[in-house]
């Protein structure tokens, strides 16, 4: 489900592309279940138009990675688009959906992308409940907004930019629900800075903030701290969640939240000014079977991004405090799941 949620042609409002996303996994798993070797999987491009790039192949397209990838390395994949293209998120998708699977077994950890803005139609927060949010809502419609009048609103935007040729851009929201504490490192490994960096190093990504994000800076100290109680396990917690779960650069064990900018898609079928390769102003009308909006497509990109990185300070915070715990009644224990309680099948 995760894999398939990222491949084009899937409705009128993403590429017309029809890549059917089919994963061949021909290493690392026996009898569906993962051996310790590396996990090899092969997923084949069918529907591709190499033809559709000729005219790119002179001209660069503006606000794309055409004129910069000359200018680093001289030369560049036409067909495509090569490494800019978002066909290389299927290696970020395909992984993440195991990471997903070791979170949810180890901790219960659940990862929830959606689109919370699609041009200048904006979800309020309050529409949506992060502790009864579910797939289910997110995965309702084609958009991926898990309120329906939002969804609709959305969906109606970028059919109107669609049928004039043109694109527009939008956020991602992310929760993580059920974070084990303790994740994350002071100073120059801080959770939020981990996050930051792998999801912006996603195709389109223009922006990144968690918690309160900018929101925050107009609030006073006294507003915006989140205050300290006991709850009836014992645990600390806290009363409100402005710090998105992540305090000094280290979970705390509430809910992580963060939001990512997506930018509009630079391949318009739309008459626009740039330079050649021989550097010659002309125009450009780029063909091709682009998407007018990459946040629906980018929900699933987002979440495996997040899973990656906490599967990675999962295995950093065990090394590192949980081996040798210096003061057990502080830190977060981690039990390991018994064998018989394991089972990761792919």
């Amino acid at each position: 489900m995760v894999k398939l949620c990222r491949r084009p042609g899937q409705s009128r409002i993403t590429t017309p592309r029809k890549e059917t996303d089919t994963c061949r996994i021909q290493s690392g798993v026996s009898e569906g279940v993962t051996t310790g070797t590396p996990i090899h999987v092969f997923v084949p491009n069918t529907d591709q138009r190499g033809k559709d790039y000729s005219e790119m192949s002179a001209a660069y397209r503006p606000s794309h990675a055409d004129a910069t990838y000359d200018m680093k390395y001289g030369v560049r994949s036409v067909q495509g688009g090569g490494r800019s293209s978002a066909r290389e998120t299927i290696g970020r998708v395909a992984p993440g959906a195991i990471a997903k699977k070791i979170l949810k077994q180890f901790s219960g950890t659940e990862i929830l992308a959606y689109v919370s803005q699609v041009h200048k139609i904006v979800l309020p927060e309050d529409r949506v409940d992060y502790e009864t949010l579910s797939l289910d809502q997110i995965e309702s419609n084609i958009v991926r907004c898990p309120d329906p009048e939002y969804a609709e609103k959305m969906i109606a935007a970028i059919d109107a930019v669609r049928t004039r040729g043109d694109s527009v851009g939008g956020v991602v929201t992310c929760i993580v629900k059920n974070a084990p504490r303790g994740l994350g490192s002071p100073v120059f490994d801080k959770l939020e800075a981990e996050l930051a960096k792998a999801v912006m190093s996603l195709p389109a990504t223009k922006g990144f903030e968690f918690g309160s994000g900018f929101a925050g800076t107009f609030l006073t100290g006294s507003e915006h701290n989140d205050e300290f109680y006991m709850d009836e396990h014992g645990k600390i917690r806290t009363r409100t969640n402005r710090s998105g779960g992540i305090q000094g650069g280290i979970s705390n064990g509430e809910t992580i939240y963060m939001r990512v900018a997506f930018k509009p898609t630079s391949t318009i079928a739309r008459k626009q000014l740039t330079v050649t390769r021989d550097k010659k102003e002309t125009e450009l009308i780029a063909r091709g079977r682009h998407d007018p909006c990459v946040v629906p497509r980018a929900v699933p990109m987002v979440e495996a991004m997040v899973a990656l990185v906490l599967v990675d300070q999962l295995m950093a915070q065990y090394a590192q405090c949980c081996l040798f715990p210096f003061n057990p009644e502080l830190q977060e224990s981690f039990e390991l799941p018994s064998a018989e309680k394991v089972n990761m099948s792919i």
